[in-house]
């Protein structure tokens, strides 16, 4: 088969640092059009990763570029048009999360892209991660046993400045930490733990911000943190914690932490995006929690000396997740996580502003 060609919608630090070099890195692939709203940066980027076309219009792209696989890496309010104007042509979709501004729109994305049976993915990157997807076997294995709770805390610090960027208009973004971060943890909940039945949730933005755009237009402003409890259709609970204003001093300026109990024991991972980024358990009667050596064919290629390289190998040398959806494309092979996944994290995050707005518990189906 010849290469797939792949366009990608977005020019950001993002697209740059996670996308374009491991697509760069798959012998199946040609990136042949890039496209961004401002022209210098879409022209600069082009050059740098050898594209032969950019440009600033997505329709013009969709128009003048043969694809047959295209990333949609823009702000969240582009999610929905830009994946549904792709797939209508026959294109399959890489859409970062959050999938959509609301249910509805990721309804829709889902509904056609099951429609047109075209292969598509959201990246839900942390659960490619080793420790992630080693707490995912062991959980499956029945290490914890009948799930009872688990704890995940996702602390970032992005958001301590007080600059305007689109991530804080949720005319733009939807939501703040809960949509861009707290959609990571929601996923691996659920992969984990079952699928969500209800949950509670309280948003905080403690920090002070001007009430107008910088050319004068006034916002509503996205949440800086965002706690939720889950209660999953298995009986268990969870916490989730997303914070976008901690002090993380760490190379990527995050760090993660989950904990997972049940009938049969407990596991515990953190990660400081620095050199740490280790599994703890014990099982009844085994005493204290002790380190869980991640196995081999779960590392992989991926390099182990820090948590960042670690990270780019997953995706640039074993290929997970863009890899993953480039062979979907040329195999006709589902893969994960699809449309309908996100949709269904859409789904809680929906709910998870509705219980903050009206101060109360809030099932699932309540969401439409």
């Amino acid at each position: 088969m010849s290469k797939i060609r792949v366009g990608i919608a977005g020019t950001s630090w993002w697209a740059d640092a996670m996308y374009l070099p491991a697509l760069g890195g798959n012998p199946h692939v040609e990136v042949v059009a890039a496209c961004g709203r401002n022209p210098q940066r879409a022209e600069a980027f082009a050059q740098k990763w050898k594209i032969s076309q950019h440009f600033v219009d997505f329709k013009k792209m969709l128009d003048q570029a043969e694809l047959d696989a295209l990333i949609v890496s823009t702000g969240n309010d582009t999610h929905a048009p830009f994946t549904v104007a792709a797939l209508e042509r026959g294109i399959p979709v890489l859409c970062e999360k959050p999938l959509g501004l609301n249910y509805a729109e990721a309804l829709e994305m889902t509904k056609l892209a099951q429609k047109t049976k075209l292969v598509n993915l959201v990246p839900f990157t942390y659960s490619f991660m080793p420790t992630a997807r080693y707490l995912k076997r062991l959980i499956d294995q029945g290490y914890i046993g009948k799930p009872y709770h688990c704890n995940l805390r996702y602390y970032t610090g992005y958001r301590r400045k007080t600059e305007y960027t689109w991530r804080l208009n949720a005319a733009e973004a939807g939501s703040g930490a809960l949509g861009d971060i707290g959609s990571h943890f929601i996923y691996l909940a659920q992969w984990m733990m079952g699928s969500v039945s209800a949950l509670s949730c309280r948003l905080g933005s403690p920090i002070d911000r001007p009430d107008t755009t910088p050319d004068g237009k006034p916002f509503t402003h996205t949440d800086d943190t965002a706690m939720v409890m889950l209660e999953f259709a298995n009986g268990a609970q969870g916490m989730i914690h997303a914070t976008t204003i901690c002090y993380e001093d760490s190379p990527f300026g995050q760090t993660h932490h989950m904990e997972f109990h049940g009938s049969e024991g407990t596991l515990y991972s953190v990660t400081d995006w620095d050199k740490i980024q280790r599994v703890h358990g014990a099982q009844v009667g085994e005493g204290l929690p002790h380190e869980l050596p991640i196995p081999d064919d779960i590392w992989g290629k991926a390099r182990r000396d820090t948590v960042h390289n670690t990270y780019r190998d997953v995706f640039r040398q074993d290929g997970h997740m863009i890899g993953d959806f480039i062979e979907g494309v040329r195999t006709g092979q589902a893969v994960r996580p699809d449309f309908a996944v996100g949709t269904d994290v859409q789904r809680i995050l929906d709910a998870a502003l509705l219980s903050h707005q009206e101060g109360r518990r809030v099932l699932i189906e309540e969401i439409q």
